[in-house]
């Protein structure tokens, strides 16, 4: 696609809240950011991807660290993908979360806003080792796909799309990531 030059990495860049005053504001640090260059390039921006991963730290730790990236970016982060790491269970645990407004309270009159945003789990893709394989993985839920217009904060071009990590992707991604934990 061509767009290398319009996608900053922020790695595990440390972000603050949007608000609130400077000295007391919260911080963050995802494992890996990123956003489009260069509409999220000023030093205070947040990122439209942030990637929180977890050796140790629980699903509902990563969970919190994902309602905290969508509040505390006043809703600029679009994008917060978790990946939780089971060794015990041989697995990988991929959930993707975007924000949708929340449904309209009950007997609320229909021309009032939306309202708040609320995260919501789109997609959920699990990784398990091939117990009787060495190198081997299945990945169930199909390939995980990123929405270009969340990413880059605008509509795809002609030749231009989602990005999608192919089931082979992921379990190339699987594969490095096993040889890099420890053993147990």
């Amino acid at each position: 696609m061509g767009l290398r030059r319009e996608w900053q990495t922020g790695g595990a860049t440390t972000y603050y809240e949007r608000s609130g005053n400077h000295g007391g504001r919260r911080s963050g640090q995802g494992d890996s950011t990123g956003g489009p260059f260069p509409e999220r390039s000023a030093e205070d921006a947040c990122p439209t991807l942030v990637i929180e991963a977890g050796y140790s730290e629980s699903l509902q730790r990563l969970r919190n660290d994902m309602q905290w990236w969508f509040s505390a970016s006043n809703h600029g982060v679009k994008i917060v993908l978790l990946v939780k790491f089971d060794p015990r269970r041989q697995e990988i645990l991929l959930e993707k979360w975007e924000e949708e407004p929340r449904g309209q309270r009950p007997g609320a009159a229909t021309t009032r806003s939306m309202g708040s945003l609320a995260p919501v789990k789109r997609q959920t893709v699990t990784i398990t080792k091939d117990p009787t394989s060495p190198d081997t993985y299945n990945v169930a839920r199909g390939a995980l796909v990123l929405s270009f217009r969340l990413l880059f904060l605008r509509d795809p071009n002609p030749g231009e799309g989602d990005i999608v990590f192919s089931i082979q992707d992921l379990e190339e991604i699987a594969q490095s990531v096993w040889r890099a934990l420890p053993r147990s």
